[in-house]
């Protein structure tokens, strides 16, 4: 097995390298959202926290991709460079989501994970990427990664074991 590239929350990494593995641990109400650019063989990872970045412009300095809002496009923009020059990255993506669970909230106040998967259908679906797959809600913590050789996404959770999106 290659290298394992860990994001936390807020990160994304983007790679093209055949020997990397991309994964997140514990999504509760956070999003993973997996961009798979097949003709170029790229694959990006985002690890979500909030659905609006307009409640902290400090974070959004340091980390873009804490909020869906700031961080679809600086992922994007990140992959653009990693692929081949002049790629158009609309042709070929395809993108699955995961987690947006409602983990800790049992009375349903804030509905963080079920605001960022909205937030993310709402940006996505613009751009002609919507989400081919997804597992999302429920009130289950996951785990993703992603193998940039296969774009195979495995799914772990300590209470369903491992599955694939």
């Amino acid at each position: 097995m290659g290298k394992t590239v860990v994001v936390g929350v807020g990160e994304f990494a983007v790679s093209n390298d055949p020997g990397e593995v991309i994964k997140t641990f514990a999504l509760g109400s956070c999003v993973a959202v997996i961009f798979l650019h097949k003709p170029t063989r790229t694959v990006g990872l985002i690890h979500v926290a909030l659905p609006e970045s307009s409640i902290s412009p400090d974070i959004v300095r340091d980390r873009p991709g804490y909020f869906v809002d700031t961080g679809i496009p600086a992922i994007l923009k990140k992959m653009a460079a990693c692929a081949t020059p002049g790629a158009n990255l609309t042709q070929g993506m395809m993108v699955k989501i995961a987690g947006g669970a409602n983990v800790l909230d049992t009375n349903n106040t804030f509905n963080i994970g079920k605001r960022n998967v909205l937030a993310l259908k709402k940006i996505l679906w613009p751009l002609g990427m919507g989400p081919v797959a997804e597992d999302v809600g429920g009130s289950i913590s996951r785990t993703v990664s992603v193998s940039v050789e296969t774009g195979k996404i495995a799914l772990s959770s300590p209470t369903k074991g491992v599955w694939e999106l």
